[in-house]
């Protein structure tokens, strides 16, 4: 188990695995997810306090250098809970007028990830 704090919410028990998407919205936090966690809408962005992964998908960095964001924000549908996180979501249904943040996203990542430490893909940029 890990210790999920979500700045401004407080903090929560999340089992080791989970996609941080999913534990962010368990938490009863309505994080958007448009895509259903694709990494295709970038909705599920956070901000890191503590515990960024120092790894990162291949779609998540392919999304965020399209959007001109690496370096700047997370995709949440896009990590895993394997340590203790203290995240601030940046996009919610509340505060975007939707309805709903989105379909609900699978239990694994997706699509098939393939991790990278970032210090890799930065090189690679």
């Amino acid at each position: 188990m890990h210790t999920l704090t979500i700045e401004g919410v407080g903090s929560f028990e999340v089992e080791d695995g989970t996609r941080l998407v999913r534990a962010i919205s368990d938490a009863g936090i309505d994080i958007g997810h448009r895509c259903g966690g694709h990494a295709s809408c970038t909705t599920c962005r956070v901000a890191f306090a503590e515990g960024e992964p120092d790894v990162m998908t291949t779609a998540e960095h392919e999304k965020l250098g399209d959007i001109n964001q690496l370096g700047e924000m997370r995709l949440s549908c896009q990590i895993v809970v394997d340590r203790d996180m203290t995240v601030k979501p940046l996009m919610t249904a509340d505060d975007q007028g939707w309805d709903d943040a989105g379909p609900e996203p699978s239990i694994l990542v997706e699509p098939e990830p393939e991790w990278h430490p970032i210090e890799t893909l930065d090189d690679a940029s």
